[in-house]
C-alpha cells in the first residue's frame, strides 16, 4: 500500500508526461514542464507555446525551476524509502499489519484491512506463497527465451568475429597479389599500385569499422541481456515480498534475432578483376584479359580459386570463412564478380578431363544456401558417372546431348535481350545448344566443379 499512501499531490505531475517533474523549467506564463518534455512538445507544436495554457514564452530555454526540482526529488526520495521499508518489514505502511495476501489487480502485498478497504473493493487475490509460486512460474518462463536469445546473440557475435577476421585476411592476400602484379610492370607505374594499396585500405578501414561497431553492438546487447538476466536470477532468490516488490517493477524485454550481414567482405574482385588490362590502359600493352572471373566470396569453402580468380578446383580441406549470405554451402558452386542484364557476353572455359562440371547462369536474386538455386539455373552439364552432357533450363525438360569427342574447350555466349544462351565446342567449332529464355533480372555466370583439376576461364587472347 505504499504506492496508495505515496500517491504524488497534482502539482509535482508533469502536465505532458503525467508523472513526477523530471529538471523542471519555469515558463512565462508561471506553469513548469520537464525540460525534454517542453523540447519535445516545441518540436511537434508551435515552439515557445506553453503546453497548458498556450500563451507564447518569452524565453527560448526556460530556466530551472529549482523548488519545485527539490520538492520532486524529495517526494521521491520519500516514496523509495517508504517502499523499501515496507518491503523489507513485510507489515502494510498503512495499517502496520502483516502482508498476507497479494492483490492480483494492483499487483502488490496487502494485508487484511487493506482487502477490506474501499481501494480494494471488488479486487481478487491470492495467498502471498501461491503469488510467489506463480510469479516465479513467470519469469522463469521468460527467463528461458532470454537465455536462448543470448546465445543465439553470442553466436552472432562468434560469426562477426571471424568475419572481421576473414576480412583481414583478405586485405593481406589481396595486397600481396597486387603487389607481385605491379612488379611485373615498370618503374613509373608505382604510383598505379599506391593507388590500388590505398582504395583497398580505405574498404578495409570501412568494412572493419562496420564489423567493430556490429561487434560493439553485440557486445552491449549481449552485456544488457546478461545484466538482465543476472538480475531476475538474483530477484528470484529474495524474499517473497521483497521478491514480489521486485517483481512489479522488473521490465520484460522481447528476444532480439541477428540477421547475417550481407555485403561485409572485401570486395576482392574489384581490386583484382582484369587488373592487368585496366594497366594496359596506361601501359599501351595488352597483357591479358578475362571477360568473366570469378567472385571469391560466393565460393564453397571446399573449392579453391586461383590468385587472378579465373580458375577454381576442388579441395578436400574446408577453408576457414565466413559462412556469408552470397556463398554457396551445399554444391561446389562458384559465380562470377559481375552480372548481365543486358547486351550479349561471351567466356570461354577450359573443361579438360574434369569428372563432374556445369556452366551456367542463374538470377543474382536467387537464394545460394542448398540446393532451390538449381530451380533457377540454365546451364550445360557433364556428369563422369553416365558420360553424358546434359543441358537444364528453368521451367524446360533436361535434354541429353551428344558429342563425339569429349568436350575440352566451351564457349558460353549470352544475348540477355534476346533470350538466349549458347554453348558451343570451341576447338571444331561445333554449336552445341542454344536456351531461349526470357530473362527478367541480372544473371550472373556460374561455374560448378566437382574435380581436383581447375576449370579455367580462358583470356582473351588464349582464344
Amino acid at each position: 500500500m505504499a504506492s496508495k499512501s505515496s500517491k504524488p499531490d497534482e502539482d509535482l505531475l508533469c502536465c505532458v508526461c503525467c508523472e513526477v517533474f523530471t529538471d523542471p523549467v519555469l515558463l512565462s506564463c508561471s506553469h513548469s514542464v520537464c525540460r525534454t518534455c517542453l523540447q519535445q512538445f516545441w518540436r511537434r507544436k508551435v515552439s515557445g507555446e506553453c503546453p497548458v495554457c498556450r500563451r507564447r514564452s518569452s524565453k527560448e530555454d526556460p530556466p530551472l525551476n529549482r523548488a519545485l526540482k527539490n520538492l520532486c526529488e524529495a517526494f521521491l526520495e520519500k516514496e523509495s524509502r517508504q517502499r523499501s521499508s515496507a518491503g523489507s518489514e513485510g507489515v502494510c505502511s498503512l495499517h502496520n499489519e502483516k502482508l498476507k495476501l497479494f492483490c492480483l489487480d494492483d499487483q502488490q502485498p496487502v494485508c487484511l484491512v487493506c482487502r477490506d478497504s474501499k481501494n480494494h473493493k471488488s479486487h481478487n487475490f491470492s495467498p502471498i506463497d501461491e503469488a510467489v509460486t506463480d510469479c516465479k512460474t513467470k519469469l522463469q518462463t521468460a527467463l528461458e527465451p532470454l537465455q536462448k536469445n543470448l546465445k543465439v546473440l553470442e553466436e552472432a557475435k562468434r560469426d562477426y568475429d571471424q568475419t572481421a577476421a576473414h576480412i583481414k585476411t583478405q586485405t593481406q592476400h589481396t595486397e600481396r597479389q597486387i603487389k607481385q602484379e605491379f612488379e611485373k610492370l615498370h618503374q613509373f607505374l608505382r604510383d598505379d599500385e599506391a593507388v590500388r594499396i590505398a582504395a583497398l585500405k580505405e574498404e578495409e578501414e570501412q568494412k572493419s569499422q562496420m564489423m567493430r561497431r556490429k561487434i560493439e553492438e553485440m557486445n552491449e546487447e549481449i552485456s544488457s541481456l546478461s545484466d538482465t538476466i543476472r538480475n531476475i536470477e538474483k530477484d528470484m532468490k529474495a524474499e517473497d515480498i521483497q521478491f514480489l516488490q521486485f517483481y512489479i517493477f522488473r521490465v520484460q524485454r522481447s528476444p532480439k534475432h541477428p540477421e547475417k550481414t550481407s555485403g561485409a567482405l572485401i570486395n576482392v574482385a574489384k581490386h583484382l578483376s582484369n587488373l592487368k588490362f585496366r594497366v594496359w590502359e596506361k601501359m599501351q600493352e595488352i597483357i591479358q584479359y578475362t571477360p568473366v572471373t570469378l567472385d571469391p566470396n560466393t565460393a564453397r569453402p571446399h573449392l579453391h580459386l586461383s590468385d587472378d580468380l579465373t580458375a577454381v578446383e576442388k579441395r578436400d580441406q574446408r577453408s576457414s570463412v565466413p559462412d556469408n549470405p552470397e556463398r554457396f554451402d551445399e554444391y561446389w558452386c562458384v559465380l562470377g564478380s559481375e552480372g548481365f542484364n543486358s547486351g550479349t557476353h561471351c567466356w570461354d572455359v577450359q573443361v579438360g578431363d574434369r569428372d563432374d562440371w556445369t556452366l551456367g547462369l542463374i538470377p543474382e536474386s536467387v537464394t545460394r544456401k542448398g540446393e532451390s538455386f538449381i530451380h533457377s539455373l540454365c546451364c550445360l552439364c557433364y556428369t563422369k558417372s553416365d558420360n553424358k552432357y546434359w543441358i537444364f533450363c528453368a521451367g524446360q525438360s533436361g535434354l541429353y546431348l551428344t558429342s563425339k569427342e569429349k568436350l575440352q574447350r566451351v564457349r558460353v555466349q549470352l544475348d540477355w535481350d534476346r533470350g538466349k544462351l549458347t554453348f558451343t565446342d570451341l576447338l571444331t567449332n561445333t554449336h552445341l545448344h542454344t536456351i531461349k529464355h526470357t530473362f527478367t533480372e541480372r544473371v550472373l555466370p556460374l561455374f560448378y566443379n566437382k574435380s581436383v583439376y581447375p576449370l579455367r576461364i580462358l583470356p582473351l587472347f588464349n582464344r
